[in-house]
């Protein structure tokens, strides 16, 4: 199984802790939070990844090359950055003759259980599959809507009137002809101008697993917290 780890934020609002370090290495009870990821892939039998870097590229290729795991890496410099649809856009053949692969956002810190999802997503009937969670403040989320088949049929990135609660969990799993959707932009972004496209033929899942964003000190702070509760 093969997955798409975005990784190539500036991570402005963890400023000063980015300012010699990229988003993805910042350290969550003292291991970087690319490690966190790499568990949890290895995990989940996820055996071949695609990182695309933009900010500090060489500091992520050293870290990695050091690090060890069973989990191929591939990565991928954007000189600009693309946006999260763009990167996939720009390689389609990494993924070519998958049946299926993971797209994941590294900003998040989480212990959803992939093998269940995959689960999931193969008795879904569906090309795309998004994982959703409860949120407390949805119009700073993507929101979907669901009917009883669990078919998303609204998304609306950062509502002003959201119609739920259920919000962008940034993990996915997709068949390859998704990409075909993703439009020629200079920056294309996975919320504004994929999803949109997949309302009414994609399928949510909601967790109840552990997820946060850790792009602001107060959600890293949360995160350092709250992981080391689970963990122990």
């Amino acid at each position: 199984m093969k997955a798409f780890l975005l990784a190539a934020g500036l991570g402005t609002r963890l400023k000063p802790i980015t300012d010699k370090i990229p988003k993805c290495l910042v350290p969550i009870n003292n291991k970087p939070l690319l490690c966190w990821w790499f568990d949890l892939l290895e995990k989940h039998n996820v055996d071949e990844i695609l990182i695309n870097l933009h900010y500090l590229p060489n500091l992520v290729e050293k870290f990695v090359k050091s690090y060890k795991t069973k989990i191929k890496v591939t990565f991928f410099y954007e000189e600009k950055l693309l946006g999260s649809a763009g990167t996939l856009r720009e390689n389609k053949n990494f993924i070519k003759d998958e049946n299926a692969f993971f797209i994941l956002y590294a900003d998040n810190l989480t212990n959803i259980n992939l093998s269940y999802f995959l689960n999931y997503f193969n008795n879904s009937n569906s090309i795309f599959n998004m994982a959703l969670f409860k949120t407390n403040n949805p119009k700073t989320c993507g929101i979907a809507e669901l009917d009883k088949n669990n078919t998303v049929v609204d998304f609306v990135e950062k509502p002003k009137l959201p119609k739920s609660n259920l919000a962008n969990a940034g993990v996915y799993i997709a068949k390859p002809e998704v990409l075909d959707l993703i439009p020629t932009l200079e920056v294309t972004d996975f919320g504004y101008h994929v999803l949109p496209q997949l309302v009414g033929k994609m399928k949510g899942y909601i967790i109840n697993d552990f997820l946060i964003d850790i792009g602001t000190i107060e959600n890293l702070k949360k995160a350092e917290e709250n992981w080391m509760k689970l963990k122990h």
